[in-house]
């Protein structure tokens, strides 16, 4: 499937902010085999007096950038043409949970996709007593690790309702798993947790999903969203796979991946400082959408 994919984050202060140093994480990953990022470009206005693009550990392209001067608001934009490849069909050659363990020491390398940076606590995830509990509760003898990571999938589906208004992007798991709701980012985070509390390395994925309207409804622009979903190490035989609580689904050509990380603070897609005070307003539209519309919307313009 080839994507247009457009950003817009907005930002307006109420009191004009007198400087700022921010990183951006936006840009969506080439992934062999999975994605692939044709071109892409990010616009920065007002334009920073400081800019700089680097590379993490965990290989994200990233931009750094400051202000000096006062300035009122903040305006990010990203464009890119994306490639993103259906996921092969395969059998279940996970191993059995008894047996990951011994999987896992049989790995000796730490570069960014080694499952060891995925196993233990993270900045945001640290063991949790009841989580893991619920972990244990739906385990059953003879079940893989891809069975294991499909069963919490559908469970914190179903069990976890979906409100934007009952968190925030610094609640924590422990609050979230308590309110049994939240948004993608909770879901994620209870996830992950509850794999890890079973000794099965998972991390966190933030990207895009394209939306379908219901239907006999149009697409409304700007409807698409930032999202994130899971990624589970299911053995040496299978290697990493991303499953999406938030709609209990395995992570498809519906989902474009921008960056892997331990917990959101590895992948935020901005964050930084300022000096300012009062409060801020805040705009985000996402569009992902499929090249074939884009050229018969223009055909129709035309």
């Amino acid at each position: 499937m080839l994507y247009d994919l457009s950003l817009h984050m907005g930002y307006s202060y109420d009191v004009p902010a007198a400087g700022g140093r921010h990183i951006l994480r936006v840009m969506p990953l080439s992934l062999p085999g999975r994605q692939r990022l044709v071109a892409g470009s990010v616009s920065i206005e007002p334009t920073p007096v400081e800019r700089a693009n680097f590379t993490d550990f965990f290989q994200h392209p990233a931009i750094t950038f400051s202000y000096r001067s006062p300035h009122d608001h903040l305006d990010i934009r990203m464009q890119a043409r994306i490639q993103v490849e259906a996921p092969p069909l395969t059998a279940d050659l996970s191993p059995l949970l008894p047996s990951l363990a011994t999987e896992l020491c049989d790995v000796w390398q730490l570069d960014p996709n080694s499952p060891h940076h995925f196993i233990g606590a993270s900045p945001r995830l640290h063991e949790n007593p009841d989580i893991a509990a619920y972990a244990r509760a739906h385990v059953k003898p003879g079940m893989t690790v891809r069975q294991i990571a499909e069963t919490l999938c559908t469970r914190i589906h179903k069990e976890f309702a979906y409100d934007a208004k009952a968190t925030s992007v610094d609640t924590t798991v422990k609050e979230a798993f308590k309110l049994k709701r939240g948004v993608c980012q909770d879901f994620s985070h209870v996830m992950i947790l509850a794999l890890r509390s079973l000794g099965i390395p998972a991390g966190y994925v933030s990207g895009f999903l394209r939306t379908i309207p219901p239907p006999g409804k149009e697409r409304l622009a700007g409807a698409d969203a930032m999202h994130a979903w899971v990624r589970v190490w299911c053995g040496k035989s299978m290697g990493w796979l991303e499953f999406d609580p938030t709609n209990n689904i395995s992570a498809g050509t519906d989902h474009v991946v921008v960056g892997y990380g331990r917990d959101y603070s590895d992948v935020a897609p901005v964050i930084g400082v300022l000096r300012s005070y009062g409060s801020h307003s805040t705009v985000q539209a996402v569009d992902l959408v499929p090249l074939a519309e884009t050229a018969k919307v223009r055909s129709e313009q035309d």
